[in-house]
């Protein structure tokens, strides 16, 4: 089975976003540095002619809002310079008060059962689920199964081992305590009456009639010998002393053959109307007839109880259980097909029946509003301790990682923004005063 592990997008063996926001610390720390050169520069250049004063004040200003900036950035997440100045390394410092602070956070407004219901009212669930499942499976270009495909495969392999870490003797006993449960509830006698009495409005019994006769003539034909021993020992002494009760065992023999006969190749013959005319009786009393359908209880009850159906349907559900096994885990089995097939109705169901969305929407809603209620304060726990865990370098490389990079534009805006104000006071300073 094809599994799949999602990890961050690497530059040169780094995650993508710690790589963009080093780059973009370079480039802020860059342009500071160009500032102080032109700075330097300039210095002696702005008696020369009015032009080099506005490149200095820009330079200046710019050198002040870098550097200012630079401060309070890199004050979020590590001394600047490494000295210990008060309220620096902020978030290092404060991880607990954050992890708490964020957890209250998500407590108190996402997981709170009026906003889940909120948002699950919106949303229809179903809906989304019957697309997917009902969705033609396709294929990767490096010919790995679809989404659909993983998830029927996985079920298949999920349901084997289920089958297999679960004590065979014990789920037998269980599915059969089951069955014979629902069996003992089951009044089977109307059940077959009217079987029966369908099966000859459509005379589906006439070949149970002929198998029956044909298992009768088998029957005598196999235990021939036996019948001839009974019908030597009734028959009077003379007769076997004439030798006579062979050829009256013949006889009897031979009439049953011819008889048995005469029922299989005529269906209007008197001995097929009777066992009709004894079905016919049977169904009724299966039906309305309080002392058979008492036996038929009867019997079943006994059924139930006996131990010897018990062995007989351990060794059933073992041959089933082994079956499955072996057809979850054989590819060439179909059972995956199957299970698609079967996900892609459900599927379909889900789109077209309004009534079903309705009760599987409703469904989803209360499940996430009540765990909301029951398990969102174990959740926030969850969040805050994690963080928590973390030691100061991972929380700030993970920060960092994340809003590292529009922080470094604050730096860059920061010079840019300086150095136009210094430039916009050296003109205020030397045109206008």
């Amino acid at each position: 089975m094809e599994m799949r592990h999602s990890r961050p997008l690497t530059f040169r063996g780094e995650p993508l976003s710690v790589d963009r926001a080093r780059r973009m610390r370079w480039t802020a720390t860059g342009m500071l540095a160009a500032m102080a050169v032109l700075f330097i520069a300039t210095h002696g250049l702005v008696s020369t002619h009015p032009v080099w004063g506005y490149v200095n004040a820009f330079a200046e200003a710019a050198m002040v809002g870098g550097l200012a900036d630079w401060f309070a950035v890199t004050a979020l997440f590590r001394h600047p310079l490494g000295l210990p100045i008060p309220h620096t390394a902020i978030i290092p410092e404060n991880k607990d008060r954050i992890a708490d602070t964020m957890a209250q956070f998500l407590r108190e407004n996402f997981l709170t059962p009026a906003v889940v219901a909120r948002r699950m009212s919106g949303m229809n669930v179903a809906k989304a689920a019957g697309e997917f499942l009902a969705a033609s499976p396709e294929r990767a270009s490096d010919g790995s199964l679809d989404e659909r495909s993983r998830i029927t495969s996985g079920a298949a392999e999920l349901l084997a081992e289920v089958l297999e870490s679960l004590d065979p003797d014990r789920l037998g006993n269980q599915v059969r305590a089951g069955l014979a449960g629902q069996l003992a509830k089951l009044d089977i006698a109307p059940l077959a009456g009217r079987m029966i009495e369908s099966a000859m409005v459509d005379k589906r019994h006439q070949p149970l009639i002929d198998g029956f006769v044909r298992w009768a003539g088998l029957t005598i034909e196999d235990n021939e010998e036996t019948l001839r021993d009974i019908i030597h020992q009734r028959v009077a002494g003379v007769l076997r002393w004439t030798g006579l009760d062979k050829t009256i065992s013949s006889s009897v023999l031979d009439g049953l053959y011819k008889l048995l006969a005469e029922v299989l190749v005529n269906p209007d013959h008197p001995l097929r109307g009777k066992i009709e005319e004894g079905l016919a009786k049977l169904g009724q009393d299966l039906q309305h007839d309080p002392d058979t359908r008492a036996r038929v209880e009867e019997m079943k009850r006994d059924l139930i109880a006996n131990p010897a159906v018990a062995v007989w349907w351990t060794g059933v559900w073992e041959r089933i259980r082994q079956s499955l096994i072996r057809r979850a885990r054989d590819p060439e089995s179909g059972m995956g097909e199957d299970m698609r097939n079967m996900l892609a109705e459900l599927g379909q169901a889900l789109q077209q029946d309004e009534r079903l969305q309705e009760q599987i929407n409703r469904f989803a809603r209360r499940t996430m509003v009540g765990v909301a209620t029951r398990y969102g304060d174990q959740i926030v726990r969850l969040v805050s301790e994690t963080v928590k865990r973390w030691d100061a370098t991972t929380i700030t490389a993970r920060v960092e990682g994340a809003v590292g990079r529009d922080l470094q534009f604050i730096r860059i805006n920061g010079t840019l923004v300086g150095g136009l104000v210094g430039m916009t006071l050296h003109f205020v300073t030397t045109r206008l005063l």
